[in-house]
């Protein structure tokens, strides 16, 4: 029987979620709870729509010759996509065998859903580590860090190449020991190319709004572009290319 899951929206000839320009689907079902969540309306599993492996690539295979031009594929997102691991793993695995360039956009922490075979049909994992301190992590997302860690670690045994992804929130994960701590670990991770950090913003406070949600960041002020320069050395000074 083919795969079936649920997917919140996709697009094409996105230029911000891996190489290239790429389709980006987001899946539905996520167990964090982020603080500054951007689609809180993915947390619920059947919040999405229904699809098949076969009816999603039909929809995506179109637009792949033009992205393989530009040096980019499809990346699976979310949500988290390894909730719904067997259907996502399905859907990566048929588009690697086309020929097209995968990413899958995870935190990591349901990796041990995936086998190292799964991970073969994925070109590029970027991992979405929240916080360095478990403290912090905890505060951030609701769940413990050392599953994401854990993840980490493996793909880098594993030689999968890797970004990781930060996303800097003024008083929440910018402490300097908390960036410190999150350099050191990259440093140590072989396969991991880059790291994106990412600036907080308020574009999701909207979204909160509209579902009725207190959105627990209303007088956070958004990451400047120094801020984001700071944590950026933090990297560089352990030898982490970051930006």
């Amino acid at each position: 029987m083919e795969e079936t899951g649920y997917i919140h929206s996709f697009i094409t000839g996105s230029a911000y979620d891996g190489p290239g320009l790429r389709s980006v689907v987001w899946t539905t079902g996520c167990h964090f709870r982020c603080q500054y969540c951007h689609n809180p309306d993915t947390w619920h599993l059947k919040n999405g729509d229904q699809v098949t492996v076969g009816g999603l690539l039909e929809k995506l295979l179109p637009f792949q010759r033009f992205a393989k031009a530009t040096g980019g594929g499809v990346t699976v997102s979310g949500g988290e996509p390894l909730v719904q691991a067997p259907f996502v793993t399905a859907l990566l695995r048929e588009l690697h065998g086309r020929g097209v360039h995968t990413a899958l956009d995870t935190n990591g922490f349901f990796g041990d859903r995936v086998s190292d075979a799964d991970l073969e049909a994925v070109d590029l994992v970027l991992l979405d580590i929240k916080s360095w301190e478990p403290a912090t992590h905890r505060r951030v997302t609701g769940v413990e860090v050392e599953p994401v860690l854990r993840f980490a670690r493996r793909l880098a045994a594993l030689g999968r190449p890797a970004w990781l992804r930060f996303v800097l929130v003024p008083g929440l994960s910018d402490d300097a020991d908390n960036i410190a701590g999150l350099a050191a670990f990259a440093a140590g991770l072989p396969n991991l190319a880059r790291v994106e950090i990412l600036p907080f913003h308020q574009m999701g406070r909207a979204k909160w709004q509209r579902l009725g949600l207190a959105y627990p960041l209303e007088a956070t002020p958004a990451a400047t572009a120094a801020d984001v320069e700071r944590a950026a050395a933090i990297f560089r000074a352990h030898g982490v290319a970051a930006a």
